[in-house]
């Protein structure tokens, strides 16, 4: 038995992000960022939509504080450009993991629940479960989602009845005690069943060194900065692997993209995504980001977090400022045994 789970532990990593993006000196319009997504809603009780309103954006009651981001229309909106960039990234995947006829499965910090609504579109053998922090998701849904309001930091009870596939996407700046996520991940997914997580460094890097001195760096240099000091893990994606390690899994699979700000790049593909991750800086990403963190923890004012997101955003438009982030996307088993 200790042969075998040693044999099992092997990681295999497949590194998809180019060492080297060619820049596209020919102007192109790249306007049209894809169809809209198509709308559902879940049915939830009315106790947890007293929201909590601020600097002009709307907040959810739920453990007040935890989440940091808006949950208005707006941020629904750019959440659900955000699940069209990924599926762009994935060739149109959902997930990566090899998952086999799922029966019960659920969307951590679904958000607006379109991905669980896609996967539940896919696989309606599969009783899909998303919860969040919000009861943003819509209510005409397929018959096999349902949304639960809950806070995946508190303790979990999922073990009594546990899942094939547990998946998250994007909890940067969302959670504090991230490898405990991913430790309750493991003891809530049947053995043999797969966990995978997918999220962002959250720093930009540039193939020649374009952003250095740019408001576009300083908005994430202080935003990072503000949401690590109240605890946030910012950067999880590179960590990823080892809390997956350390949790117990087995058969861990790693893969790191590039993912693009602007129509810069050459390749069609890596504009294609670099298209729609401006498309979601426009939709008022930027301030989305910063209001709540900066006017909380830091004590900026409304306007100085404006500033900053107008800045930011101004030289996200600037072809000659070549920004990039690396995504990861990791998954692994819990052991049979």
């Amino acid at each position: 038995m200790a042969e075998a789970s040693t044999q099992e532990q092997a990681v295999s990593t497949t590194d998809q992000a180019p060492t080297n993006v060619e820049v596209d000196n020919s102007y192109e319009n790249d306007s049209a960022y894809g169809d809209e997504l198509s709308s559902y809603t879940a049915s939830l009780t009315s106790s947890v939509i007293d929201y909590r309103h601020e600097n002009g954006r709307r907040y959810h009651r739920f453990r007040d504080g935890s989440y940091l981001l808006p949950n208005d229309e707006t941020e629904n909106d750019r959440l659900d450009m955000l699940h069209e960039l990924f599926l762009l990234l994935l060739n149109r995947k959902l997930y990566l993991a090899p998952i086999k006829n799922p029966q019960r499965v659920i969307d951590l910090a679904t958000g607006t629940g379109v991905w669980a609504i896609d996967f539940a579109d896919q696989h309606p053998e599969a009783e899909v479960i998303g919860c969040d922090l919000s009861a943003t998701q819509p209510t005409l849904v397929p018959p096999n989602v349902k949304f639960l309001v809950d806070d995946i930091e508190s303790d979990w009870a999922y073990e009594r009845n546990p899942f094939d596939f547990i998946h998250a996407r994007f909890l940067a700046v969302s959670i504090r005690d991230y490898a405990k996520v991913i430790r309750q991940s493991y003891q809530s997914v049947k053995p043999g069943g797969w966990v995978e997580f997918q999220d962002w460094d959250l720093y930009p890097t540039s193939p020649d060194g374009s952003i250095n001195g740019t408001s576009f760096l300083k908005y994430y240099d202080e935003v990072g900065s503000a949401f690590e000091s109240a605890g946030y893990h910012v950067s999880p994606g590179p960590k990823l692997e080892q809390w997956f390690k350390d949790a117990g899994f087995v058969n861990i699979h790693v893969e790191k993209f590039v993912i693009p700000y602007g129509v810069w790049p050459k390749d069609k593909h890596l504009k294609k995504l670099g298209a729609w991750n401006q498309a979601q800086g426009e939709a008022n990403g930027f301030e989305a980001g910063a209001l709540a963190v900066l006017t909380r923890f830091k004590n900026w004012a409304k306007e100085e977090v404006t500033i900053l997101a107008g800045q930011a955003l101004s030289d996200g438009r600037n072809r000659n400022i070549h920004a990039m982030f690396n995504f990861f996307v990791v998954y692994g088993q819990r052991p049979e045994n």
